[in-house]
């Protein structure tokens, strides 16, 4: 049996590390004025320090989405098993860990959108700061997921942009190519006020939409290196998606790009 996993991380200033990375310098600095001292360190002319993007290094997990699909061979179609987001309002992060790495245990093939340069050097970052073994990912058992190159991690914005000799996409210009505007109601900035401001399921949904969109993209990918039957996974997708009310877009396109009529 083959085994996909797609995985998508949300993720939030680690202002505790930042803390420890500027000793004095953060002493008497509330959690806007350090978010703002880390912010001066990366922060290009004319950019915001207080909400410039952070190294991965400085980043701590706030949702995880998994969407896990099986088939029982090369011939035979793509099975949604589930899609689904937690965010640290639900589980914390060292359960997060844990639990994905029980899911690599089972050698899944791994598909992400910008995976190698963001979401693994997360993991590997938070499994450092948290003691959390995760030898599935990182160790010498199971797959390589770390070789950029290599058939057990497919990271679409690597491959999409040739291995970044050109300007790598965004998740969005991706998409928008297959005519889905993935980031409405929320966008990567807005994840850190929101988890602030307790609307976790908010970001849930956000990140779910992204796994679903880059699950989508997958599909297509595969389709385009000459993949048979994907049509037929699109219909499933429309049909899985058509389910969750906040898929309704990825649904139609779905539904769209098999051929068939949209969903609903």
């Amino acid at each position: 049996m083959e085994k996909l996993l797609v995985l998508d991380l949300e993720t939030v200033p680690d202002l505790e590390a930042g803390r420890s990375l500027l000793g004095e310098a953060a002493d008497g600095l509330d959690s806007a004025a350090l978010r703002a001292a880390l912010g001066h360190r990366t922060a290009r002319e004319g950019q915001d320090p207080a909400t410039v993007f952070l190294k991965p290094v400085l980043h701590r997990i706030c949702a995880m989405g998994v969407l896990r699909a099986e088939r029982d061979s090369a011939e035979a179609p793509w099975r949604i098993v589930s899609l689904k987001a937690r965010t640290t309002d639900e589980m914390d992060e060292a359960e997060m860990l844990r639990r994905l790495e029980q899911l690599l245990r089972a050698q899944p093939v791994l598909v992400g959108f910008n995976s190698s340069g963001f979401d693994l050097p997360v993991l590997r970052y938070r499994a450092l700061a948290l003691g959390v073994p995760m030898p599935a990912l990182l160790g010498p058992e199971g797959r390589d997921y770390t070789y950029r190159y290599g058939t057990a991690h497919i990271d679409l914005c690597e491959r999409l942009s040739g291995y970044r000799a050109t300007p790598p996409p965004s998740l969005a210009e991706a998409c928008a190519l297959l005519g889905i505007t993935v980031k409405t109601g929320m966008n990567g900035n807005e994840v850190e006020p929101a988890m602030a401001a307790g609307r976790g399921s908010e970001v849930a949904a956000y990140c779910e939409r992204d796994v679903a969109a880059t699950y989508l993209l997958w599909l297509r990918w595969m389709q385009v290196m000459g993949a048979q039957g994907v049509a037929e996974d699109l219909s499933v997708l429309a049909d899985f998606a058509d389910a969750m009310p906040h898929l309704a877009d990825i649904a139609g396109a779905a539904g769209r790009l098999s051929g068939a009529s949209p969903p609903g």
